[in-house]
């Protein structure tokens, strides 16, 4: 009989990590095991220390990440029954841009007892945003300068990102800086612990790190006239080979061997961001597809076989998801959060009273009530920029809009509009690649909602007039991760030969699909056109009411004389 091999898939998240054991033949998941992070996220104040963290800063503790190996790997094991010789591989997958600086042995400075106490020392997660003024003066130099690079990301860099993370440290904390031997992508931090070796990954470095294959890093004088203490920062202190996702980074050392119940030797792949391994845990590896990674906000993955700069789309990178296709990115920043909002803000206790009667949850319960409903019979218009827009319009300043209320709506008139506008966003995304020349002829879903709410997908493939295809597996993000350790161990040794052979072998899709139904497609074309209408009213400089959610929440933060 012949030995089944595994791989070892580790997704980090914003609030824990967890570890997947995987059958390298068919992608068949045999065991999950999740560790909370211990310190969580660090948003009010450092471990031990009684001073409160400014507004915006989002941090988190490095140890918490060694914890998830130590912990969740030698768990799965356990619970698989599997002997560390049947494991061939491990694969790590990452939220970003989630960075931290280093001493030149890999040691995170937050360890060293004289940076115990700056904030700059930590690790700074991907939603950490007080670097956004450090990225608007990014941006702003870039267009003036006419660099090249900044259309590949739509027209304007994110506070989320690397450099202005890294500029926000060099501003504001320069003893950390110089302490800085290198700063590194979490992601890239973790595969170089496993390993011993730093390899930078070509999803982060694009995405995140402004890197293009051909191009390489942003230049040395665009960084000097940023700053001076940036001159020669990608040859120094952000310096490492980038490779592209499912390459060996190397072996896994003796020490970690130990730690974890594996054997030292053990192939680690280079790393690759959370929301574009889930393209790998769905099979996906054709040019013209769209995955959607859907959870608290949804992140649009699209494959290609050309590269073009589009306005409103967050990234282009070659290699940057499947090796030999351009990889874009575009997002969503609220679509499982705006629905809680609404059940948490929102929700009467009657309402919560009958969906108790029911035995269902209140989101299960408005599902019901709403999907008695047909396309515009709510009477209601939403607009999806509850946490701001992304794409096609970048402004963090947007802000939530419904239209259409009157005395007589309900709740689930309500759900059913923010569902809708879940959907209609993500067609102006799709019709944004569509006029920029990057044709969309396939899509699919994953994650959280996918999974539990089936009249939300049905939206989305009405709205969108096309079929969806949704992932098979619970955990396509972790799958994604073990799909690149299969990779990494090469045919020889039982896995594949390249990371699209390991794709189309491991990753996996449901029987059963979303299709639209044409008489409900034509009632949301017709409510769609008012969408646009109103996205150009609010978010575009040429709208009427161009500036005004803008001021409602300067008024907010400002207030009024009492």
């Amino acid at each position: 009989m012949k030995k089944r091999n595994y791989v070892v898939g580790v997704d980090f998240g914003t609030e824990s990590g967890r570890a997947i054991l995987v059958d390298v033949l068919h992608g068949e998941e045999l065991a999950v095991h999740v560790t909370p992070y211990p310190h969580g996220v660090i948003d009010a104040a450092l471990p031990g220390s009684p001073n409160r963290l400014p507004q915006d800063w989002a941090l988190q503790h490095p140890a918490d990440y060694l914890e998830v190996l130590r912990r969740s790997i030698p768990a799965v094991m356990q619970q698989a029954g599997i002997q560390p010789e049947q494991v061939i591989g491990i694969g790590v997958d990452f939220t970003a841009c989630t960075v931290l600086p280093v001493n030149e042995h890999g040691m995170p400075l937050c360890f060293l007892e004289e940076f115990r106490e700056d904030p700059h020392a930590w690790v700074k997660l991907w939603k950490h945003h007080a670097a956004e003024p450090q990225a608007k003066r990014l941006t702003e130099l870039a267009r003036t300068r006419d660099e090249s690079f900044l259309s590949r990301y739509g027209g304007s860099i994110s506070s989320e990102w690397l450099l202005p993370k890294v500029l926000e440290t060099a501003e504001l904390s320069p003893a950390v800086f110089e302490a800085a031997d290198r700063f590194v992508e979490a992601a890239d931090w973790v595969v170089w612990q496993l390993c011993g070796e730093l390899t930078r990954n070509s999803c982060c470095a694009g995405y995140k790190g402004m890197w293009h294959k051909t191009e390489g890093y942003v230049s040395d004088d665009f960084l000097k006239e940023l700053h001076p203490k940036l001159e020669g920062l990608y040859s120094s202190k952000l310096a490492g080979a980038v490779q592209p996702a499912g390459v060996r980074a190397g072996t896994l050392r003796q020490e970690q061997a130990e730690q974890l119940g594996l054997l030292p030797g053990t192939p680690v792949a280079t790393a690759i961001i959370d929301a574009h391994a889930a393209v790998l845990g769905c099979g996906v590896t054709e040019p013209g597809s769209m995955v959607l990674a859907m959870g608290t906000s949804l992140c649009h993955m699209v494959l290609s076989g050309e590269e073009r700069h589009i306005d409103g789309v967050s990234g282009v990178v070659e290699d940057g998801i499947v090796p030999g296709l351009f990889g874009y990115e575009a997002g969503q920043p609220a679509v499982g959060d705006m629905f809680a909002w609404f059940v948490n803000a929102c929700v009467s206790a009657d309402t919560k009273s009958e969906a108790e009667k029911a035995g269902c949850s209140v989101h299960e319960w408005l599902e019901k009530q709403a999907a008695k409903l047909q396309a515009g019979e709510s009477g209601l218009l939403a607009i999806d920029w509850w946490n701001g827009g992304r794409a096609p319009i970048m402004n963090a300043g947007l802000s939530g809009l419904m239209v259409g209320l009157t005395l007589g709506t309900t709740q689930a008139e309500m759900y059913r509009a923010l569902l809708e506008a879940a959907a209609f966003g993500t067609r102006s995304i799709v019709d944004r690649f569509r006029v920029g020349g990057v044709h969309i002829e396939a899509l699919y879903a994953c994650g959280g909602l996918p999974q539990k709410n089936r009249l939300l997908m049905q939206i989305f493939a009405d709205v969108l007039g096309m079929e969806i295809k949704i992932a098979k597996s619970s955990q396509p993000v972790a799958l994604g991760a073990a799909i690149c350790g299969a990779a990494a161990a090469g045919a020889a040794a039982g896995g594949y030969g390249s990371l699209r052979e390991a794709i189309q072998a491991m990753g996996r899709l449901q029987e059963h699909s979303y299709k639209p139904t044409e008489r409900t497609k034509a009632a949301y074309d017709r409510l769609y056109g008012h969408y646009r209408a109103l996205q150009d009213a609010y978010g575009t400089p040429q709208g009427k009411l161009f500036g005004l959610m803008e001021d409602l929440k300067r008024l907010r933060s400002e207030g009024l004389p009492r």
